[in-house]
């Protein structure tokens, strides 16, 4: 029996995905990185996460109340991620919770605030379900990256935390300039992959207005909403995160 159209495009497409990711794997494996089958597995995991989340936004499209709903298990899902990342910090699970959570509510409420009073993004469900999945993204992305940054430095440089401490510095204080250190490293790719926007990379949320349907000067204006409520995003997160994690003389978590 011949498969239906529809069908037929499907298994084409899962077989494109299934070659990019085995190339994946294969060129990993070939350089001896020892990534494994992970490629495959993330893979495969976001079809899954994907597909249901389909499904979630199509109800809550269609019952505008629920995008509270939706945008909390959002931050609980990349609140457990980034504190998963961090769990050989001391007190890494609860620094990363909050660095996500503050990062992200900030950055989305402004968005949001300025779009209702000065038109940065249209009112409506669906670009607060878009800003937020966005925004939040990064908030997980920058407690990770800051938080692994500032374990790393802090175990490099714990002579001189050890000889700060000894001289009467508060943890903060021994720490400060390792957080300085490990935020502004943790949002270097962002900005500059902001700054070449338009030039080297041509961002999703501009690729997705368009296939959307708007205009490339609609799409390059949400854009750019969404570029600097991204760093705002990466920002507040990682300062919260490295401030929070210098608070102890601790390096590492016992686990």
């Amino acid at each position: 029996m011949r498969v239906s159209g529809l069908w037929e495009d499907w298994l084409r497409f899962v077989l494109g995905l299934a070659v990019l990711a085995l190339v994946t794997v294969g060129v990993a494996a070939w350089a001896g990185v020892g990534l494994g089958w992970l490629p495959v597995r993330a893979l495969v995991r976001a079809a899954v996460q994907l597909t249901a989340v389909a499904l979630l936004l199509a109800g809550v499209l269609a019952t505008p109340w629920t995008v509270v709903a939706f945008v909390a298990l959002m931050l609980a899902t990349a609140s457990w991620t980034s504190a998963g990342r961090l769990r050989s910090l001391h007190r890494g699970r609860r620094t990363a919770v909050v660095g996500v959570l503050v990062g992200a509510s900030v950055s989305v409420g402004t968005v949001l605030l300025l779009g209702e009073t000065l038109g940065l993004v249209p009112s409506g469900v669906r670009y607060v379900v878009a800003v937020a999945g966005i925004l939040v993204g990064n908030a997980m992305t920058a407690a990770t990256l800051s938080g692994r940054g500032f374990l790393r430095s802090a175990r490099v440089r714990a002579g001189e935390v050890e000889g700060w401490l000894a001289l009467g510095a508060t943890p903060s204080q021994a720490h400060a300039a390792i957080g300085r250190e490990a935020a502004r490293e943790s949002l270097l790719p962002t900005l500059d992959q902001t700054r070449a926007t338009g030039l080297v990379t041509l961002p999703g949320a501009f690729v997705g207005a368009l296939f959307g349907g708007a205009s490339p000067a609609d799409a390059a204006r949400f854009q750019l909403v969404v570029l600097a409520g991204i760093a705002l995003t990466g920002v507040v997160t990682a300062v919260v995160v490295t401030r929070l994690a210098g608070r102890s003389q601790f390096v590492a978590v016992e686990e």
